[in-house]
């Protein structure tokens, strides 16, 4: 490929700086939801497909808004007065006797039953779903390698810092079984904010905490200090952690602390959106370079705004652990609408190398990009089966 453009720096990596900052948000955050909502649209839609069609159709569900509801907590359990609402948008490809929209609604019901459990019931789910436009159901239409129905770019980096490791592990912690068994009160919904002055790492957390498991005030603030203590024994490098910063230290009800009924944040509070939350390695970095493409919810065999984004995160991760010497890289991958989804416009390339690239080391990186877009229908399966996650 000639489109293929390597650049070579001594620079040490970026995170030798003296401030950082990233964050994740957790499976039950609203624009969390509407990311998986989505992207588990996608996956039955792409099964459905396949079944019906022996390919993937166009189809893209990658526009989601979920409107808060309203609620009244109270120690021991409160009530939900006003449902949650999922509204999903996008064009498709029109399933064997209509059923799109059973396949698209029902496994979003299912999604959020398997990562909500009983509190999915407060979320009204309603799919607005419409044709896809002719000249777009060609781009995947093809019977090898479908056509880029974007012109877009994907961005991705390796590897990651210390404090991206730490908002990861906090998050891992947070989601587990482990954690839920151990406490039953906190909730689904959850945000972590890292951040770094020096060598000083601080984790602010938003976490909701569910009311019915809950007397008093005094076992709120003691609950969080026993959460606090789980996840600093649980995380590296060593954090400061912070949980519900906007709580009153001297509160005497429900009214000046992060209680909610469902443990869900927009039961009464915010709206989510797809596209707002974590970018496909599961962060949101402003101190790296990123897209702004929401992959959830995307077509996986065509949208380069999915494939291309987790690809160059791949690909980056692929070159670090590979080639000797290298303590960064960053991958950026540019389509064009119309050309096959192997054959970028640009494939831009930086590394960070101490001791500089050789021509064989340059080579070997060539090598390394040419074979992962040669092998992008697994990628496609894998995106379409939910083995790789994107958000």
């Amino acid at each position: 490929m000639e489109n293929i453009a390597i650049a070579v720096s001594t620079t040490p990596p970026w995170w030798s700086e003296q401030t950082e900052m990233c964050e994740h948000k957790g499976i039950g955050h609203p624009d969390s939801l509407c990311d998986g909502a989505v992207e588990a649209a996608a996956q039955a839609l792409c099964c459905a497909y396949l079944d019906a069609y022996g390919a993937i159709q166009h189809f893209n569900l990658d526009k989601a808004l979920l409107v808060g509801g309203v609620s009244a907590p109270k120690f021991g359990g409160g009530q939900l007065r006003r449902l949650m609402r999922l509204i999903v948008s996008g064009p498709v490809t029109e399933l064997p006797a209509a059923r799109t929209r059973h396949v698209v609604e029902e496994a979003i019901h299912e999604y959020l039953r398997s990562c909500l459990g009983g509190a999915s019931d407060a979320i009204k789910v309603e799919a607005m779903l419409r044709p896809s436009a002719p000249n777009l159901q060609r781009v995947a239409a093809r019977p090898s390698v479908p056509l880029s129905n974007d012109t877009s770019f994907g961005v991705g980096y390796a590897p990651l810092s210390p404090l991206e490791n730490a908002v990861l592990a906090a998050a891992r912690v947070l989601r587990s079984s482990e954690f839920h068994g151990s406490f039953e009160a906190a909730g689904h919904d959850f945000k972590i904010m890292g951040s770094r002055l020096d060598g000083h790492y601080r984790l602010t957390i938003a976490l909701a905490f569910v009311d019915r498991y809950i007397r008093r005030v005094d076992e709120y603030f003691a609950l969080k200090d026993l959460i606090a203590s789980h996840l600093a024994g649980r995380i590296q490098p060593p954090c400061e952690i912070a949980i519900n910063t906007l709580d009153d230290q001297a509160a005497q009800d429900e009214s000046d602390i992060y209680l909610t009924v469902t443990g869900l944040s927009a039961e009464h509070g915010d709206d989510g959106q797809v596209g707002r939350g974590n970018r496909v390695n599961g962060l949101i970095t402003p101190y790296r370079p990123m897209s702004l493409e929401a992959a959830a919810g995307k077509n996986p065999a065509s949208h380069v705004g999915k494939l291309y984004n987790v690809l160059a995160h791949q690909l980056a991760a692929h070159i670090a652990t590979s080639v000797d010497g290298v303590t960064q890289v960053v991958v950026r991958l540019l389509s064009a609408i119309g050309r096959p989804v192997d054959q970028p416009q640009l494939a831009a390339i930086e590394i960070v190398a101490n001791g500089g690239l050789s021509p064989t080391q340059q080579h070997l990186i060539r090598e390394l990009v040419q074979q992962r877009l040669a092998d992008l229908p697994t990628l496609v399966k894998e995106l379409a089966t939910g083995t790789v996650p994107v958000f």
